[in-house]
């Protein structure tokens, strides 16, 4: 996963340290696939913010072989993602976009709006076999413009070691992680770990805790939000969570796991790369507890989709559309997800990689009722995530209390 506000929460730390443009063909960026002197498509043009070296070249190559199966060559660009909304609305404009785009998931809602995209069932793309979530995540006023090859979400890591060093069972409610995160602090460790920071990726490590109690981003000063908030600032009045979290990246939490500072933490499965790597570290992963036995877990869904722009070509969005429908079929999400430890995106081919995978079987499991971010808001949603991410500051500063904080979220939420 990667963030609202960071490109997909699947790997945020691949991207973030490179911010030159990479290319793969120079002179791509927009919609200007070519065509032979008979006027049949050759080549199209495909953006996306995959600017590390090695996973830019690794969607090249995946792009390539989707092109060479549709009969075109695909002329690959990666931006910063922190540049990608901004310049896709300015090529919107000028009727300059490429003919393939990746977009974060929580911004398809604002491209669409745009009218820059196009409703993928005009070319007849298979977006059959997908949870809802998945399915919501890419569609905007009942249309599908965008799917996701792979998704991702959070769950809780912990050190198995120290679990049993401490005889403390994975915890599967909130009053058992509260005891468990107590019983597994110790000096220079603490027992929990969350990234609260005041961005989006805050918020992000935030929803499965309200909306598996009842909370809904629709209305943010209720018990049940309250409740959440509760149990987070609970965990660092208790000393059981360090008051750094306030601070604290989703990569921040890693390395408190890593360097054994912290028995549990929240992350994605973008970290299992990493943690394979270290030696001596055995660890487990498990779905997020609820406040209650009986209640179902739902956590955010993190992902890219793929959407077809509007433009000048219809035959070059024909072969867009069979490139999008290539990087989606069974075989592709597959491929990607053992690539980059992410779900596939359609529930078949999910239960058959959690079976091979064991280790992302608690998010193949999460991702079945994951919940897209802007599935009950739209492109309103922003404006609620700032206030979540506030309240949850506010709160863990013993500013205000968790009532006072999502009252003052709501006030955010609906500012106009």
């Amino acid at each position: 996963m990667r963030s609202a506000a960071i490109p997909s929460w699947r790997g945020f730390t691949a991207l973030a340290g490179t911010v030159a443009l990479v290319l793969t063909a120079a002179g791509c960026g927009g919609g200007t696939g070519s065509a032979s002197a008979d006027g049949k498509v050759t080549s199209i043009t495909a953006l996306d913010y995959y600017t590390d070296t090695t996973e830019h070249a690794q969607w090249g190559a995946r792009l390539t072989a989707c092109g060479r199966r549709a009969g075109v060559t695909v002329e690959h660009r990666s931006v910063p993602g922190a540049s990608l909304v901004p310049q896709v609305l300015r090529q919107a404009s000028s009727r300059t976009l490429p003919d393939l785009l990746m977009l974060d998931n929580p911004d398809l809602q604002q491209i669409a709006q745009t009218g820059a995209l196009t409703p993928l069932d005009e070319y007849g793309v298979d977006s059959s076999g997908y949870a809802e979530g998945i399915r919501s995540a890419g569609t905007y006023r009942g249309k599908v413009y965008g799917l996701a090859p792979t998704v991702s979400t959070v769950a809780l890591f912990y050190n198995k070691d120290m679990l049993a060093e401490a005889g403390v069972a994975v915890p599967r409610t909130w009053a058992e992680l509260k005891k468990a995160a107590a019983e597994l602090t110790r000096p220079g460790r603490y027992g929990m770990a969350v990234d609260a920071n005041a961005t989006f990726e805050g918020t992000w490590q935030f929803l499965p805790f309200l909306w598996s109690n009842g909370g809904d981003e629709t209305r943010l000063d209720t018990p049940q939000a309250a409740q959440a908030l509760q149990l987070w600032v609970d965990l660092v009045k208790s000393g059981s969570m360090s008051r750094s979290v306030l601070n604290w990246t989703q990569a921040d939490v890693h390395d408190q796991f890593v360097a054994g500072r912290t028995a549990m933490m929240v992350n994605g499965p973008w970290r299992i790369s990493e943690l394979d790597k270290t030696a001596k570290l055995h660890w487990g992963v498990a779905p997020l507890p609820v406040r209650e036995t009986g209640q179902t877990v739902v956590t955010p869904l993190g992902g890219e989709v793929w959407t077809v722009p509007q433009n000048s070509s219809e035959a070059r969005q024909k072969k867009a559309a069979q490139v999008l429908a290539c990087l989606n079929d069974s075989r592709s999400m597959l491929a990607l997800a053992k690539q980059y430890h992410t779900v596939p995106s359609r529930t078949a081919v999910a239960s058959r990689y959690a079976r091979e995978v064991p280790s992302m079987a608690a998010f193949v499991k999460n991702v079945e009722r994951a919940r897209a971010r802007t599935g009950r808001l739209g492109v309103k949603w922003p404006r609620a995530a700032t206030g979540i991410y506030t309240a949850v500051q506010a709160a863990l500063t013993g500013a205000q209390t968790p009532q006072e904080a999502l009252r003052h979220a709501q006030r955010i939420a609906t500012d106009s």
